[in-house]
């Protein structure tokens, strides 16, 4: 009966109630992907890309499911090129490009190389929250959440962080290029500006560091495009690009809407400074229930078969990540948010090939920023239930001021 009224309800909705381009879809996602996900978990939308919205379904697509991420004649669904030249982001490539790319550049982000960058990022939190506390208020993005993975990549890939505020607003921009063929044309000329202006950034550095390589992620891909044909200058061009902003964009919404839900549930957060031993779990209950990337893209290789629906080769799809992680068939009481839970496998890093290579960078920054602010301010209130969320396509905080009581 439920599935019927709501079924009405959207009748004259061709996105059924879930239009991740709507401001208030992306405000709160949840209650609209859960109607979906019990009405039509399975669904083709008005722009010919079907959507997911299963646990199990997504992690079959993203896993077992012959798919990749471009369409079978090369091109990227929703792909806007800039001044003719596509991405080859490894984010943007399929194998074995993809794989030769993967090889080069995830060694910077294995955790043995990350748990190096430990005490680093302990010192850099220390020093942030010193200036909080020397201040008496908290801004949690431009305090915290902003420059932590910022400064951290900055600092991997060997690019001065003179230049952090510029990179803030270039990243931003540029994120909407993902969905290109669904921007609105001024948000997509601001994407392109940026491209453009990180490019020939890049262009400069790279011709700088050539002279004195240095011990650096940019540095080490240097060494790979001259050592061959294992990374073209275009593909050196793009990943520096790519790595720099996938570096800490999303990171910042780890961060901060970390911190918001943790600060909209005292008792989690009561239990989180009780035993400072929970931050792994916390940090991983902040992915499930609050992650910033909501859905990624597939591509399928051939004919596909979701319940009683089959979706036809060669069609992108949308794995609505967000849905995934709140689904009760799998996650015990789903709209809680819990840090003491044990079912944590959420999927906010994506699944399969391209599992994100930054995802043990990002949890160890998340616990450290999470972890030092929460024990160093025990009286934290949210100033505002409103989120203000930023000019990001993602779900990131673009502000998130908090009291600090006493």
């Amino acid at each position: 009966m439920e599935d019927t009224a709501a079924r009405e309800a959207w009748r004259d909705d061709p996105w059924l109630g879930a239009n991740p381009f709507d401001p208030a879809f992306r405000d709160d996602p949840y209650p609209a992907l859960a109607r979906l996900r019990t009405v039509d978990p399975v669904n083709e939308t008005p722009i010919g890309i079907f959507r997911l919205t299963r646990y199990d379904d997504v992690v079959r697509m993203l896993k077992e499911v012959p798919s990749g991420v471009r369409m079978a004649d090369g091109t990227i669904f929703g792909e806007v090129p800039i001044d003719g030249e596509r991405s080859e982001f490894i984010l943007r490539m399929d194998p074995p490009a993809h794989t030769r790319l993967r090889k080069l550049l995830s060694h910077a982000f294995r955790p043995r190389a990350v748990d190096r960058l430990r005490a680093r990022v302990d010192t850099l939190v220390d020093e942030l929250l010193d200036r909080v506390e020397e201040k008496g208020s908290l801004e949690v993005i431009a305090d915290l959440a902003l420059p932590v993975p910022s400064t951290v990549i900055c600092e991997m890939m060997g690019v001065p962080l003179a230049d952090r505020d510029r990179f803030t607003q270039w990243t931003t921009a540029t994120t909407h290029l993902l969905a290109g063929a669904l921007t609105p044309p001024e948000v997509l000329e601001r994407g392109k500006t940026a491209v453009m202006a990180l490019r020939e950034y890049f262009e400069v550095l790279i011709a700088e560091r050539r002279r004195t390589l240095g011990d650096d992620v940019l540095s080490d891909m240097i060494r790979a495009e001259e050592d061959g044909d294992r990374l073209s200058p275009s593909e050196l061009i793009s990943n520096a690009m790519g790595l720099l902003v996938a570096g800490f964009e999303t990171t910042i919404g780890l961060i901060g809407n970390g911190v918001r839900a943790l600060l909209r549930h005292p008792d989690q957060l009561a239990l989180l400074r009780a035993d400072p031993g929970l931050i792994d779990g916390a940090v991983e209950e902040c992915l499930r229930y609050e992650g910033p990337i909501v859905l990624t893209i597939r591509v399928t290789r051939e004919d596909t078969r979701f319940g009683d629906r089959t979706i036809p080769a060669d069609r992108p799809v949308m794995c609505m990540l967000a849905a995934a992680n709140r689904d009760p068939a799998h996650f015990a009481d789903p709209d809680r948010f819990d840090v003491t839970r044990r079912d944590v496998d959420h999927l906010a890093f994506g699944g399969g090939a391209h599992f994100c290579m930054g995802a043990h960078l990002a949890r160890m920054e998340a616990r450290e920023a999470i972890g030092k602010l929460v024990q160093r301010f025990p009286r934290m209130e949210l100033e505002s239930e409103r989120a203000e969320w930023g000019a990001s396509l993602f779900r990131v905080l673009g502000r998130l001021p908090v009291g600090l009581r006493g």
